[in-house]
């Protein structure tokens, strides 16, 4: 694996871990950070792939732009576009004040970072932990 994409998986890992945390508290869940993290998480695997197979990418958040790209090296990813539709929103628009996420756009975000990382991971060579 080269260095740079280690360096991107483990910004990815880093993400995922505090929205995992985030998502496993009892109390003082924060759905809006849980979101945006796995958002993050995903824009940061697709950035590593992406690496690896040797291609450049626009600095973006925009994980279906990110995805077409992987297309090339991928194809079967095109299943992801419904979930990277919709965490491609918690980029941004969650940061500000006057929208917010409920615990079962939380709870979905996660579940859609879980299986994307998965498949990332298994053809970056790396167990899925």
């Amino acid at each position: 694996m080269k260095p740079l994409t280690r360096d991107w998986v483990d910004k990815a890992e880093g993400d995922y871990l505090v929205a995992s945390q985030i998502m496993r508290r009892k109390s003082q869940r924060v759905f809006d950070a849980a979101c945006f993290h796995c958002q993050q998480a995903v824009e940061k695997y697709f950035k590593a792939r992406l690496i690896e197979a040797g291609m450049g990418f626009p600095k973006t958040h925009d994980l279906v732009q990110l995805l077409k790209l992987l297309q090339a090296v991928e194809p079967l990813w095109m299943t992801y576009e419904p979930p990277a539709k919709t965490l491609t929103t918690y980029a941004v628009t969650l940061r500000y004040p006057g929208e917010g996420a409920t615990l079962a756009e939380a709870k979905t975000a996660l579940k859609h970072c879980r299986s994307i990382r998965a498949e990332v991971r298994r053809s970056l060579g790396l167990k899925a932990k």
